[in-house]
């Protein structure tokens, strides 16, 4: 299998999609295998809307390896409708612009590629909601 299919699949990559405990619909992502609520280990795939608004954020100008290419950038943490809270990358804005509240929605976009011929991997980030959606 490829190293760029595999990363497609992984429904934590491209999707939103975490899990809801059967037993208590406590949510999680990315998804689990035992509910850190309650301790069940029943879950139904749960899709999360995407939709949501900056809870803190920082500009960073010295990246880890692999993420030279994007600096300056914006590293955040959402707090999605369904009330979880993750950490990410914030795109298609000026890093100076983000601020605690902003409205934002989940994009795909690139994140990585291995040198000129190896394949492109791609991942979920945030971008500010559009006002007319």
């Amino acid at each position: 299998m490829q190293i760029a299919k595999s990363w497609r699949r992984q429904p934590s990559n491209l999707r939103l999609e975490g899990t809801r405990c059967t037993a208590c619909g406590h949510l999680a992502f990315p998804a689990t295998i035992r509910c850190r609520q309650c301790g069940q280990a029943e879950f139904d795939v749960y899709q999360f809307t995407g939709f949501g608004e900056v809870v803190v954020s920082s500009i960073v100008y010295e990246a880890p390896r692999d993420f030279g290419e994007h600096v300056p950038y914006c590293a955040a943490v959402v707090r999605l409708e369904e009330g979880i809270s993750i950490a990410t990358m914030i795109t298609d804005v000026d890093p100076e612009d983000v601020s605690p509240g902003m409205p934002v929605e989940m994009v795909t976009r690139r994140i990585a590629a291995q040198g000129d011929k190896g394949p492109i991997l791609y991942a979920y980030k945030f971008a500010p909601l559009l006002e007319n959606q």
